[in-house]
C-alpha cells in the first residue's frame, strides 16, 4: 500500500569494474508516513553515507536508480514538493552537495534487478 505501507529499500555499490563494494538492503518504516519516495530517497542517503565514509568524495561517482523523481530531483530538473519523502530528500541534498563529481541516471527498472531484489527481500523480512 502506497502511501502508508511498509517502505524498504535495498541498493548495490560497484566500482568501475564491476566490483561488488557494498551491498545492504533495509527497512525504513511503516505506516501513514511511508512511500516509495521515502524508500528510494533513504536507498540514496544510505548509498551516499557509505560512499562517504569510505572517502570517495572526491571520486567519480554515478548513481543509478529506477526512480525518476530521485534522478531530476538530485540533478536539479525537477523541483521537490511537499511530499512525504521531503525529509530524506532534504538530507540527499546536504549529501549530494559533499561529492565533487557526483552524476545521476536513470536506469529502467529490469536493469535494477540487484536493488530491487534487496527491496523485496527486506520487504519479507519486515513481514515476519
Amino acid at each position: 500500500m502506497n502511501p502508508g505501507g511498509t517502505a524498504t529499500f535495498g541498493y548495490d555499490i560497484q566500482d568501475s569494474d564491476g566490483t561488488v563494494l557494498a551491498r545492504k538492503s533495509g527497512s525504513v518504516g511503516k505506516g501513514p508516513r511511508m512511500s516509495n519516495n521515502v524508500a528510494e530517497y533513504a536507498a540514496l542517503c544510505e548509498a551516499l553515507e557509505y560512499l562517504l565514509r569510505e572517502r570517495r568524495a572526491e571520486s567519480d561517482v554515478e548513481i543509478r536508480s529506477d526512480s525518476t523523481l530521485v534522478v531530476n530531483q538530485m540533478s536539479g530538473k525537477w523541483k521537490s514538493r511537499n511530499g512525504l519523502y521531503t525529509e530524506k530528500y532534504l538530507q540527499a541534498l546536504r549529501l549530494r552537495d559533499k561529492f565533487k563529481h557526483l552524476r545521476f541516471r536513470w536506469v529502467p527498472r529490469e536493469n535494477n534487478e540487484e536493488a530491487d531484489a534487496l527491496s523485496i527481500e527486506a520487504y519479507a523480512k519486515s513481514s515476519r
